[in-house]
């Protein structure tokens, strides 16, 4: 491996590795939704397709503070746990929701 291939590994580590601010989790309450999708089920679903384990149940915290539906539906009708329930990685997702 070259030593420019162990810097950026060792770059994409540090990123990975950073904390976001309760403020950066708290700007994914205002994510604007495509036409036709429910605001609260969009701003999970980007929280959750963006944020690790830890800081998606922090960022549902903030969610459920500011009076937004846990249970918003996507277009085709389904909540974000019966989404993630298809999502080999989602149970830590789910708990958070739940």
């Amino acid at each position: 491996m070259t030593q420019e291939a162990v810097t950026e590994k060792k770059d994409k580590k540090a990123v990975e590795d950073e904390q976001r601010s309760d403020g950066q989790l708290r700007l994914f309450l205002d994510v604007q939704p495509p036409v036709g999708c429910d605001a609260d089920y969009h701003a999970l679903e980007i929280a959750y397709r963006g944020m690790k384990p830890d800081e998606f149940e922090k960022f549902v915290g903030f969610f459920k503070e500011a009076g937004r539906n846990i249970n918003a539906k996507n277009p085709q009708g389904e909540t974000l746990v019966q989404v993630l329930a298809q999502h080999r990685l989602g149970s830590a997702y789910i708990a958070a929701l739940k």
